[in-house]
Order: C-alpha cells, then structure tokens, then sequence
C-alpha cells in the first residue's frame, strides 16, 4: 500500500491526457526540450568568454592621501 507502481504512473499519464489533451502535452514538452537547449547554449558561451578573457590591469591604490596615524574614533555621550 504506499508503494508507486508502474501502474499508478500509468494511471496518473491516462487522467493527465484526458485533462490537458494530445495537443498541450507535447507543446508542453516542445518547450521543455527548447529550454534544456538554451540552458545548454548559454553554459556552453559562459565557459568560452572566460578563457578568451585576459586579465585587467590591477588597480593600484593611492596610499600618499591616507593618513599615517588616524586618530581613533571617540564614543559619544550624552549630557
């Protein structure tokens, strides 16, 4: 009793091609199959751009402007 069996797939196939018909189910899996190719496509460009890429120049920080001794920050109090 709590077990899936084939039949119960089967079952649940049958209810679901009487509910949405012949037409929408394979639409629906004509999409599915279009966005697992997209998905694809675009791992596939991601990969391709990072190892064209080179390197940008580091940036360098200026550290003349900063100060030598900052003073230290000095709580608040109320009067």
């Amino acid at each position: 009793m709590g077990g899936v069996s084939i039949w119960h797939w089967i079952v649940v196939g049958v209810i679901v091609m009487l509910l949405f018909g012949r037409g929408k189910v394979s639409e629906l899996m004509g999409d599915v199959a279009k966005g697992i190719k997209s998905f694809k496509k675009g791992m596939a460009e991601d990969e391709t751009p990072a190892a064209a890429q080179q390197p940008a120049d580091p940036k360098v920080i200026d550290q003349t402007a900063q100060t030598t001794n900052p003073q230290p920050a000095k709580a608040e109090t109320k009067a």
